[in-house]
């Protein structure tokens, strides 16, 4: 498939943006096309210009952003984002809290991962750490992307979305 990820973060360059890079080395060893990489500052308009470009963009076929999920200051990735969507998806966000509760306890109740789809894109936001983006990928977004994952997946849903979304 064809992925656009994006970085939330205030601090954040190409240069340390460990979580882009897991995210991209994750996707493109899974045999996906990275299409799409940028780092945005955590501010809920910018955020919206860029991911509504991408679910614009026929290219692009999943978004996956890291970061600006937590509750401290500026993190505003779920409220810029949430309101872009024709369907949550909101297992994702249950399932990731669930699985995270193995590594960070109740701390897991903080995060604010969410997924979505908007104009035929599937998008996921997961939180900026790099152990928890090698944990949505590993344990969620891969599956789910792969057209070989029985019962359903995404990768198989994706041309379905298109013709909705064009109709």
């Amino acid at each position: 498939m064809k992925i656009a990820v994006l970085t939330v973060s205030d601090t954040r360059t190409r240069e340390n943006d460990t979580s882009g890079d897991a995210l991209e080395t994750m996707a493109e060893a899974s045999g996906h096309d990275v299409v799409a990489r940028d780092i945005v500052r955590d501010n809920v308009y910018a955020l919206r210009a860029k991911v509504s470009a991408w679910i614009f963009d026929e290219g692009i076929e999943v978004i996956v952003t890291t970061g600006g999920t937590g509750f401290t200051g500026r993190d505003s990735t779920p409220e810029a984002l949430i309101p872009l969507f024709d369907k949550e998806i909101l297992g994702f966000g249950e399932l990731f809290r669930q699985l995270s509760y193995n590594d960070i306890g109740t701390s897991t109740i903080q995060s604010r991962a969410f997924g979505g789809i908007a104009n035929a894109t599937v998008i996921f936001g997961l939180p900026g750490s790099t152990g928890a983006v090698r944990l949505g990928w590993e344990k969620i977004i891969k599956a789910q992307l792969d057209i070989n994952n029985k019962p359903c997946n995404f990768a198989e849903l994706a041309p379905r979305f298109r013709e909705w979304a064009q109709n």
